[in-house]
């Protein structure tokens, strides 16, 4: 294991360098007021305009948890419901067509090089009765073991960084075509054990938040093949700000995003049916300004704000204008086939402007439904520059829960 220097991170190992990122520039912008003073977070690329990434705390809240949204390249707002829908958009769960069931997903991360990051996901839900649908789940991110040193390299002891959100979620038809739904997240991210980082003591950051959402589907013939054309938007870990040191009164917005997106699935025949699907992203939260010398905004807006103000301003505050903010939207489609109801094929394409953040890959799944379970794999191509799930299988086990009671009792 390597170690951790807060300060100067550019002798770490390789594994640390992950850490350095995840860990380093998350306390860094609790404590910067305080130790090195604000800068400018905009770094120009030669010949192109500025690079002017959108951080967040507690990123891992979106990322994809599950295999199949995963081999879809991040879809979900509007594709057909089942036990991970509240990730993606918790109104689909009115209008699942199963009584009960739950779903457990494991995604290695950053596998190529370290073996001891990954993100764990529980998810389940339960009918309440024909409109009504309840559901939960828990997703636990961890980074493995790290050691922290000063920058004198003296040890500050080791410590296992953990972060984990746990949310309820209910659904409810307006009718035979809509639905919305509402979820309730409490967030815990433990990065450093309450150790002193840069003469700053540290502490655990938690949050409260919640998702809006909504569903709408419509049944409808194309060349006289079954149909269904669906619609989604979701709003979610819209909550209070995170902070990780004592001294720090302002703290860190969480990755509240704006979700939505179509799908239109086609059944050929009985044994064959195709979906495409799409899903637009947008994080509100504001964008960095560009500040001059003397740490004066001269583009853009000021970020230390309310959540409701940096939700309401994000739409309108890229210091590059509407074309800036036009690169602040990424999407990603998908394509899901079904045979036989047992077997599915799954590819998608995911992208993300250049000079935010620059996220380009293809996705590919299979999906295996054998009685009362699913296995769903995933497996991430990068496009243009490497990526955390490269070289690594994610998988879904799903499984029926009404179905084996009613085989149960059969039995």
């Amino acid at each position: 294991m390597g170690e951790h220097k807060f300060l100067f991170p550019a002798d770490m190992a390789i594994r640390n360098l992950f850490l350095n990122v995840y860990i380093k520039i998350i306390l860094a912008i609790a404590i910067s007021s305080e130790i090195f003073g604000q800068v400018n977070n905009t770094i120009q690329l030669s010949g192109a305009d500025p690079l002017n990434t959108i951080t967040t705390a507690v990123p891992f809240l979106v990322i994809a948890p599950d295999a199949r949204g995963g081999g879809l390249a991040d879809v979900g707002v509007a594709t057909t419901p089942d036990a991970n829908s509240i990730h993606w958009n918790p109104a689909k769960f009115a209008f699942i067509d199963k009584k009960m069931g739950l779903s457990i997903s494991y995604t290695p991360w950053l596998r190529a090089l370290v073996p001891d990051i990954n993100l764990i996901y529980l998810s389940a839900y339960k009918n309440i009765n024909y409109n009504q649908v309840i559901a939960m789940s828990l997703r636990y991110f961890s980074l493995g073991d790290i050691n922290f040193s000063s920058i004198t390299g003296t040890p500050l002891g080791s410590f296992k960084p953990t972060e984990y959100a746990v949310d309820m979620a209910y659904s409810r038809k307006l009718g035979g075509e809509i639905s919305l739904g509402v979820a309730l997240r409490y967030i815990h991210s433990d990065l450093t054990g309450g150790i002193n980082l840069g003469g700053t003591q540290t502490h655990p950051g938690w949050s409260v938040a919640q998702d809006v959402s909504g569903y709408y589907h419509h049944e409808l013939n194309i060349a006289e093949n079954k149909s269904l054309l669906a619609a989604g938007i979701n709003i979610s870990n819209i909550g209070n700000k995170i902070s990780y040191t004592k001294n720090d009164g302002t703290g860190d917005f969480i990755p509240t995003n704006l979700r939505f997106g179509t799908s239109l699935r086609t059944n050929f025949s009985s044994r064959y049916s195709i979906a495409l699907a799409i899903d637009i992203n947008k994080l509100l939260v504001p964008t960095p300004p560009i500040r001059d010398s003397t740490n004066q905004i001269v583009s853009g807006k000021d970020p230390n704000v309310s959540v409701l103000q940096g939700m309401y301003q994000s739409f309108s505050d890229a210091p590059g204008g509407s074309k800036e903010e036009l690169k602040e939207y990424n999407y990603s489609l998908g394509i899901e086939q079904w045979y036989d109801n047992k077997f599915a094929l799954r590819a998608g394409y995911f992208h993300e402007p250049t000079t935010k953040g620059n996220r380009k890959y293809y996705t590919i799944g299979i999906g295996i439904r054998y009685s009362i379970c699913e296995l769903d794999f995933a497996y991430l191509i990068p496009q243009e520059q490497r990526h955390p799930l490269e070289n690594t299988i994610r998988f879904s086990l799903s499984f029926d829960i009404d179905s084996f009671k009613s085989k149960d009792k059969i039995n």
